[in-house]
């Protein structure tokens, strides 16, 4: 792990940080405009151009310079093409300051750090289908000659762009989010509205993520698929790297862009077949998404409620810490937890004109309290006794319909008995009632297991009949017709028998026509 160099960030702190900052942040907005030295008059109007308004003396602003050219954050150089013709214009003009390669660090450092600090996240599906347009573009340009490689450089720069902003973004959010869900606010009010708002925000962003997930792994696996190593040095070629001395630029370049492509498959591709990085964030607003409704349950149900549980121990709580002595404790435990519900408060003698109204309450006869009262809250109310429905009608009924549809099974096995085996062509049209025990039995047969023959067998629910499927001897087509519809399938050879053999069959289907007439 490369480490930070000790002195890079110590501008920022002591009695003096203010200063030192407003002057390397003077140098940076001078490079913006690509002043690369300045001299002292030049640091002080760039002081002054950026809201610096205080007195400032040139031995202060001399020592702030020199405090940052020790830590290496400036660079001071002499400046000998000038003519000076007084002691005080030499000092003014010949020294001049640049920022060192540790002072554009330690400067973006800063800005960074006070960009996050501004920030609050987002969740943007802008984002993804930037990314998707940015993938399909480079698949597009991977075809094209030698021409588009600066084309090539510049889009795959932008897709590290939105990848990264999607990355910042995100992980900025859910930190937001986990305070939010961790926070307790003091105005329910507004508590309660900005966690409302983040439920909505985290609804709308969930429709169709998992599609947009998809879509962008898809055109990562098309991207990958004219190759990204190719891809990656036509980008090379296109970004037109200066020579520097030292190592060669260009493999540290293809490095960062290799580590870039990796993150972006870690987020929709991943290779070692781990979940995407972008369900992992469906998952996490889903759950956010009911622990911020179960917060807003609870601010609901402590506002319609005049007092809470919560709050009734906590302030039971204090007076047991204000009790002066140790009886005193005892009596408030008693008051507090030996009461028992008064529900039996507003209950009377069965005839109260029997009671003296000259006698004390506590000399009347009790009042009989009914356990269900203390219980439930509710008392015992005795009526009349209800009458005993008279069930002979339903009970016809019920065997009548009995009856029916035994009378119907048996006319739909009469119509269904084969004298052996037949192919299933030969029923030809059925009544609706046949047509189901027929599709019934070909079902159970066509899930039973074939023997060593490849007969398959199989019986009804109530174990009376069974049937024997044979395969299709050749490719015909069975059509059977009903009222219902038309099927067709393969013409398999059937044997539809009772349980104990064919012969059996019939007396199976007289003991159905004698239940029938019954």
């Amino acid at each position: 792990m490369r480490r930070v160099p000790p002195e890079m960030f110590r501008f920022t702190t002591g009695e003096k940080a203010d200063l030192n900052g407003a002057v390397l942040e003077a140098f940076g907005v001078a490079g913006e405009y690509l002043e690369t030295t300045l001299g002292l008059d030049g640091v002080r109007e760039r002081l002054r151009a950026g809201g610096w308004i205080a007195d400032l003396e040139d031995e202060e602003l001399h020592d702030a310079l020199k405090r940052l050219v020790g830590w290496e954050l400036l660079d001071v150089v002499h400046n000998h093409a000038e003519n000076y013709r007084t002691a005080e214009e030499y000092e003014r003009r010949n020294l001049h300051y640049s920022l060192t390669r540790r002072g554009e660090a330690a400067l973006a450092g800063l800005r960074h750090a006070l960009e996050v600090l501004a920030s609050t996240g987002a969740l943007q599906t802008a984002v993804l289908e930037a990314i998707t347009d940015r993938l399909d573009e480079l698949t597009v340009l991977s075809g094209e000659p030698a021409a588009a490689d600066r084309r090539i450089f510049s889009t795959l720069r932008e897709l590290e762009g939105h990848l990264e902003a999607l990355v910042e973004n995100t992980k900025a959010f859910n930190g937001q989010l986990q305070r939010l869900l961790r926070a307790e606010g003091v105005d329910l009010d507004v508590f309660r509205e900005v966690k409302a708002a983040t439920v909505a925000y985290l609804q709308e962003f969930l429709v169709n993520l998992d599609r947009r997930g998809e879509t962008v792994a898809a055109a990562v696996a098309r991207v990958e698929e004219r190759g990204i190593a190719v891809l990656r040095e036509r980008a090379l070629r296109g970004a037109e790297l200066p020579p520097v001395p030292g190592e060669d630029p260009a493999a540290g370049w293809l490095e960062s862009r290799r580590a870039r492509w990796a993150g972006l498959r870690v987020w929709f591709l991943p290779d070692d077949g781990a979940r995407p990085r972008i369900e992992q964030l469906h998952d996490i607003a889903r759950r956010a998404i009911v622990s911020l409704l179960q917060v807003l349950e609870r601010i609901n149900e402590s506002r319609r409620r005049s007092s809470s549980a919560v709050q009734d121990f906590r302030e039971l709580a204090r007076w047991f810490a204000a009790a002066p002595e140790e009886d005193d404790l005892h009596r408030l435990w008693s008051a507090a937890f030996g009461l028992g519900p008064a529900r039996h408060a507003h209950l009377a003698h069965p005839d109260p004109e029997l009671i003296p109204s000259s006698h004390s309450w506590s000399e009347a006869p009790p009042v009989a309290v009914s356990a269900l009262l203390r219980t439930s809250g509710r008392t015992e109310r005795f009526t009349r006794t209800g009458k005993v429905r008279d069930v002979a009608a339903v009970r016809a009924e019920r065997a009548e319909r009995a009856r029916a549809q035994r009378a119907e099974l048996a006319r739909a096995w009469q119509a269904l008995e084969t004298d052996g085996p037949v192919r299933l062509s030969s029923f030809g049209a059925l009544d609706p009632a046949a047509f189901d025990r027929l599709l019934d039995l070909l079902g159970r047969a066509l899930a039973a297991p074939p023997d060593a023959g490849g007969l398959r067998r199989a019986m009804t629910g109530d174990g009376r009949v069974e049937v024997a499927l044979s395969p299709p001897p050749d490719a015909r087509t069975a059509v059977l017709h009903t009222a219902k519809g038309t099927l067709a399938g393969p013409d398999y050879v059937v044997h539809i028998m009772a349980a104990g053999g064919a012969t059996a069959f019939p007396a199976v289907r007289a003991a159905m026509g004698q239940e029938a007439a019954g």
